[in-house]
């Protein structure tokens, strides 16, 4: 019988097992894809329509960054549920002391008003004059009478006002009620988003087999050392742009290590800029969680805002307020402490250490830890800025 061949399959490399869903190694494996735009040589789908790794790895990617940017959706909307719960808790509560008041204005004017019929309209004023005991009688409880119908006039003005701007106290309130429902529905959504974007992603690499996995640490580990190289360039440009002159000798200081608190150019940087990092190294290692602000876990924004927090500046909650908090400066002028911005949506942040290295809390799954500016490539750094 003549030998059957089989059909060579056209090489496109590793590919995402469409059937078996092996489970990861490590918690490392999870999180080894890189936020990466896809290569121009990457791999096409195969004929059955089961992605690259190529393919899963952007999407992996894109997922990831969908996911913080409704995470900081998620934190915009929960700092403005915030402030709206506290707004109408105060209004209601100044509706419920103003109705307190007017009830009690209420029952004063009532008593007043019984007082002047029993003893002012009764008796006409020549009956009131013929019955007094002395004419002083008389003019002095008239005058007492005529303090009484303006104390009661004035009353009257008072309840009327109070009673006008417990209206529109309570109207306001239900406005407030009404918006704050509104951005608790925001909130809902924003972080069923979240969710929805890290499952999807848990999804795509959960059916990865370990060879893949292996692969993809691999490209990130190439990656990172690509990304290494590009900060020592940075660190080198910075310190061309700035060169540092020991004023004692008139020699030029060394450059400073990635992890010191020196500028570019060797002079050290402000006291609330040191501040702000020992506080951000303090926090490495500790898990990224979104929404988290501290203690125990961070995201992006919320790692920078308590790491400034730290050296009294008050730093706007997402990533949307806090680029436009401080001065804008090119990356060559980037000094300790200053916040580097990533991707057009402006949905990652950082807070840069020196010689092209920042801090920041990466993405789900990882920990807070040191890496390049460049992590994510040249195109995906927004600005940088300078709080203080």
């Amino acid at each position: 019988m003549a030998s059957q061949h089989r059909k060579p399959r056209r090489a496109t490399g590793p590919r995402v097992a469409g059937i078996r869903t092996p489970a990861l190694a490590s918690a490392a494996a999870l999180t080894s894809v890189a936020l990466f735009p896809q290569s121009a040589n990457a791999a096409p789908s195969s004929d059955d329509g089961t992605p690259s790794l190529e393919e899963v790895e952007k999407k992996v990617g894109d997922l990831y960054r969908q996911a913080e940017s409704a995470t900081e959706k998620y934190n915009a909307a929960k700092e403005k549920t915030t402030t709206q719960r506290k707004r109408v808790a105060g209004l209601l509560d100044d509706v419920a002391r103003r109705t307190q008041n007017l009830n009690e204005a209420r029952e004063e004017l009532g008593s007043l008003a019984a007082a002047q019929y029993r003893t002012g309209a009764a008796a006409p004023d020549t009956a009131t004059f013929l019955l007094a005991d002395t004419p002083q009688d008389y003019f002095d409880r008239t005058q007492l009478m005529g303090r009484l119908t303006e104390r009661q006039k004035g009353m009257v003005d008072d309840y009327v006002t109070e009673q006008s701007t417990t209206t529109r106290k309570r109207q306001e309130a239900g406005e407030s009620l009404a918006a704050l429902t509104d951005t608790q529905r925001e909130l809902k959504t924003a972080k069923a988003t979240v969710q929805k974007k890290l499952a999807t992603a848990r999804e795509l690499l959960s059916r990865l087999t370990a060879q893949e996995q292996a692969r993809l640490a691999e490209i990130e580990r190439q990656r990172q050392e690509e990304a290494a190289c590009k900060a020592a360039e940075l660190a080198r440009r910075q310190a061309a742009a700035a060169p540092a002159t020991d004023t004692s000798t008139g020699a030029a200081s060394p450059s400073p290590s990635p992890t010191s608190s020196l500028s570019p150019g060797g002079g050290a940087v402000s006291t609330k800029a040191e501040k702000a990092l020992a506080f951000a190294r303090a926090q490495i290692g500790k898990p990224y969680v979104w929404g988290a602000t501290g203690p125990g876990s961070y995201d992006c924004s919320g790692l920078t805002q308590a790491a400034w927090k730290a050296a009294g500046v008050t730093l706007p909650r997402t990533t949307y307020d806090q680029v436009a908090f401080g001065t804008t400066v090119p990356l060559t002028d980037a000094r300790p402490g200053d916040l580097v911005f990533f991707y057009e949506g402006v949905s990652h942040v950082g807070i840069y250490i020196g010689n092209g290295m920042m801090i920041h809390a990466p993405k789900p799954g990882s920990y807070v830890r040191e890496e390049s500016v460049y992590h994510d490539g040249e195109s995906a750094i927004h600005s940088v800025v300078r709080p203080a």
